[in-house]
């Protein structure tokens, strides 16, 4: 299967040739910047996104403060399994990378040589825009448009079809969506677990935030005044 597309009249290649030739009229500084952000810059802001929210999720609290926070662990484990899951597609479908069989391109980045589809690049940051989508919409909104910018720079950097980025779409939102009732349903116990220690609870809730269980002083937890009023009587 490994002519997915060939050339031609072929809109794939045609969108391709036309998105890696923006690079070709680009500043050469341009496209050294592009190469940074396509291989690993939107990588990293999706991560520091995702520590970003957590943040918000402790310093918030609340009731849903252990699922929230269940939900951003999720968004990088099901990008991890999603990759794993496009180990038999490329080796079932084997494409070649598009500078393989079309003259032309400019390819910001070489030693490139495994297959071409899906493109674990745009199948990672879609399966993390898409778990902190569930975990924070606000969030998740600017984890998904970090997913399209990584598609856009993989295809103008010359190492992916098109449709290789879209299959990657496909890929991490699926992986996501289809196994996130399991994935909650066994770390939202381990979450809920996590708050309730007097060690690691600030994993899941910040110190005096909302919903805490009374106030916090020299690193011991102080009971209500109710409570310290009964013990006092």
């Amino acid at each position: 299967m490994a002519g997915l597309a060939e050339s031609g009249s072929n809109p794939d290649v045609d969108l391709l040739y036309d998105i890696n030739g923006i690079a070709k009229d680009a500043p050469h500084w341009f496209d050294r910047g592009m190469e940074f952000v396509g291989e690993w810059g939107l990588l990293l802001a999706m991560v520091l996104l995702i520590l970003w929210c957590w943040l918000s999720v402790r310093r918030r609290g609340g009731d849903e403060a252990a699922s929230s926070v269940a939900a951003l662990v999720w968004a990088p484990l099901a990008a991890g399994i999603a990759v794993l899951v496009n180990v038999p597609i490329r080796g079932f479908v084997e494409r070649p990378r598009p500078f393989v069989d079309h003259e032309g391109l400019e390819v910001l980045i070489g030693g490139k040589t495994d297959y071409s589809f899906v493109s674990d690049h745009a199948t990672l940051t879609m399966a993390m825009g898409v778990g902190l989508f569930v975990a924070n919409r606000k969030f998740g909104l600017a984890g998904i448009a970090i997913g399209l910018l990584e598609g856009f720079a993989r295809v103008y950097m010359g190492v992916h079809y098109p449709t290789d980025v879209i299959g990657g779409f496909a890929l991490g939102t699926a992986v996501v969506l289809l196994l996130s009732p399991l994935a909650m349903a066994l770390l939202t116990p381990v979450a809920q677990a996590v708050e309730r220690s007097s060690r690691v609870g600030w994993l899941i809730r910040a110190r005096g935030s909302a919903g805490g269980q009374g106030e916090v002083v020299a690193g011991t937890a102080r009971a209500p005044e109710s409570e310290e009023r009964d013990l006092a009587a």
